[in-house]
């Protein structure tokens, strides 16, 4: 370690600093609760003792294959325990861990191994043939596969591949973490969704990752013990860094192979669960569920949503089912959530229904990982807060990515200005709340006049036969652009497109009402995000 010395003699040394860091959050958890239950998946049940086992025993066995501190370790894996205990496993034998969307195409994903380098990927059975195409695609060395069979899903083995847990018996249960000399070391790597070109290869370092984690804990104002639904995949912002911190907290990870209304009413009843992030398709399909798939539970059920702005309407129907929903913001390059819609209860406690719903929709200020957020101008001057001027959210704190990997211009683009430029812009109120109005390519210009499609889809979703919908720009002689609108039905509801619009402009403004409405399922990601790259691909097309 380096020594560094002040004029007054105080110094930097091993008693007192230690590099920040969230495996000190497991090894902490299973010295004082070693006991408790830690990991859940149906009838795999791990203690804390247990769980820090098997992920010394990962870490050992991935250094027996070779894999060394900076190489990269990666993952094509649901939200099962394998994926829990890489999170731990991978970073404490000093690897990098690469979690990839599951959902990806083998040309991607080889791009991705080819880019990231690595070494080893642990792979579920279910995509193990994607894998294997993906590593006849690729131009540079093979990585070794380990499958993941999920036995109580009936996903068995489909290959000759070493299976997990035989990887698991080759670990030393006694080898000794490789902690970081330095807390600015990487400690994961996630890639973008990759809509336009090739996805970019986002770094995180081992501070982030525990200061997110930890912040975390204060916004969502936890206690201890809490049961956590693993409904956001850890292929998205390593699960906003929310198994990294349950340790903290002496917490039980519930794991859920399939996100389905059945699944999570069955985990809020069965295994108490209190707490779950998700997007705002997930607290819709709630809202919408059938009675005969619906259990009845007694915990009040605390939600953390981001991915797109939730619809007021949505907000209110949900709560009342027994759910407290915040509302976040943040993105890959954000670990997940750095702003919350901060609840005050002094000034808003009375409000009820569609006020209410209206003052928890708004993206909020930072969270305590984050230094600063906030709305600027293109000339990095801070936007009027008069809820009506607009800027690009910009923000700077430790929970800000390393940068883009091996693509230095992309990095140096992003932090112009000492700031990480995020591309969403939004409006901000004059208690300093960010509300988003857009993803600046997202943004509708219609006669001159810009056009948030976020709030036209807002008022659309309270409309009693709408599920979701999404709003881009359609072209037009006369306009430029006007509002086009795809809708998503809920079940037994026929779409009545004059109707629809007229719905619309008895509460927008004439030139904010969509001119067009298409009532069509909605392509969506695997994060449960709309695909508006591919809706305006359509409108393109006529």
């Amino acid at each position: 370690m380096g020594w560094m010395a002040d004029e007054t003699g105080l110094e930097k040394c091993a008693a007192n600093y230690v590099p920040l860091t969230p495996l000190s959050n497991l090894r902490r958890a299973a010295r004082i609760w070693p006991g408790r239950e830690a990991l859940v998946y149906g009838s795999f049940r791990k203690t804390y003792a247990e769980y820090h086992e098997r992920v010394t025993r990962l870490a050992s066995a991935l250094a027996g294959l070779g894999v060394t501190p900076g190489d990269v370790v990666a993952t094509i894996l649901p939200n099962l325990p394998p994926h829990a205990e890489a999170h731990f496993g991978v970073p404490a034998c000093g690897a990098v861990l690469n979690a990839i969307n599951t959902r990806l195409d083998a040309g991607t994903v080889a791009y991705i191994l080819d880019h990231g380098g690595a070494k080893v990927v642990l792979c579920d059975s279910q995509f193990v043939s994607v894998l294997a195409e993906a590593m006849e695609r690729m131009e540079g060395p093979r990585p070794r596969v380990i499958e993941c069979p999920d036995d109580q899903a009936g996903v068995h083995s489909r290959s000759d591949y070493m299976t997990y847990e035989d990887l698991l018996a080759r670990g030393d249960p006694a080898f000794d973490w490789i902690m970081p000399e330095d807390e600015w070391e990487s400690i994961a790597l996630n890639y973008t969704s990759g809509t336009t070109g090739r996805p970019k290869g986002v770094v995180y370092h081992h501070r982030g990752a525990h200061q997110n984690a930890m912040g975390q804990i204060l916004s969502w104002r936890m206690q201890l013990y809490p049961r956590y639904l693993t409904i956001v995949p850890l292929f998205h912002c390593n699960g906003w860094c929310h198994t990294w911190m349950i340790p903290l907290l002496g917490g039980t990870v519930v794991c859920c192979r399939d996100i389905t209304a059945p699944a999570l009413f069955a985990a809020f009843a069965d295994e108490g669960v209190t707490h779950f992030g998700g997007a705002p398709i997930v607290l819709n399909m709630l809202v919408n569920a059938p009675e005969d798939q619906r259990r009845p539970f007694e915990q009040t059920v605390e939600v953390f949503t981001a991915g797109a702005p939730p619809a007021p309407a949505t907000l209110a129907q949900i709560e009342p089912m027994g759910f407290n929903v915040t509302q976040v913001y943040g993105l890959t390059e954000t670990y997940g959530p750095a702003t919350e819609s901060t609840w005050d209860d002094d000034l808003w406690g009375d409000l009820t229904g569609d006020a209410r719903a209206a003052k928890k929709a708004r993206q909020g200020v930072a969270m305590p990982a984050y230094e600063h957020i906030t709305a600027m101008t293109s000339d990095m001057e801070q936007i009027p807060m008069d809820a009506e001027a607009t800027g690009e959210i910009m923000m700077r704190g430790n929970g800000v990515m390393k940068g883009y990997l091996k693509n230095p211009e992309a990095t140096k683009e992003a932090f112009k200005g000492g700031y990480f430029h995020t591309g969403d812009i939004a409006l901000q109120h004059s208690d300093g709340y960010l509300q988003i109005a857009d993803r600046a390519k997202d943004i509708i210009i219609s006669g001159g006049e810009n056009i948030s499609s976020v709030e036209v889809e807002g008022v659309l979703m309270g409309h009693p036969d709408v599920l979701l919908c999404a709003v881009v720009a359609k072209p037009d002689e006369k306009w430029g652009e006007v509002p086009c609108a795809f809708v998503e039905l809920k079940d037994g509801r026929e779409g009545d497109e004059a109707a629809l619009i007229a719905y619309a402009r008895e509460r927008l403004a004439g030139f904010k009402t969509p001119k067009k409405v298409v009532f069509r399922e909605l392509p969506k990601t695997s994060t449960g995000k709309i695909q508006k790259f591919e809706l305006r691909r359509q409108v393109r097309e006529g």
